[in-house]
């Protein structure tokens, strides 16, 4: 009868570098929209995030000037419930990778 005997050899790890890209951070947008009043926005922006007047006046603006104005960021499940809660407030809203 014949035994096979394998001596332990060394085992090396493959050499790859493993890329780990973290999770980008979020943004949310509020866009500008034919219907709802500056001062409805502001009230939404206040009451929602906890600006003050003066932020939450001056992030309208924004949104009402330049079409758009980010508004909150975070990780990607923070950023879609606050875009539900905008739209349950019935502000057009976002999410995307922050540039």
């Amino acid at each position: 009868m014949t035994t096979a005997t394998s001596l332990p050899g060394i085992v090396r790890e493959p050499e790859v570098e493993e890329v780990h890209e973290a999770d980008q951070p979020w943004v949310v947008l509020v866009w500008n929209d034919p219907v709802n009043l500056m001062s409805y926005v502001v009230f939404v922006f206040q009451k929602l995030f906890g600006f003050s007047r003066e932020k939450a006046t001056r992030l309208m603006m924004q949104v009402h000037n330049e079409g758009r104005a980010v508004v909150a960021n975070g990780d990607r499940h923070e950023c879609e419930a606050t875009v539900a809660r905008l739209h349950a407030y019935g502000l057009w809203a976002t999410l995307q990778h922050d540039e």
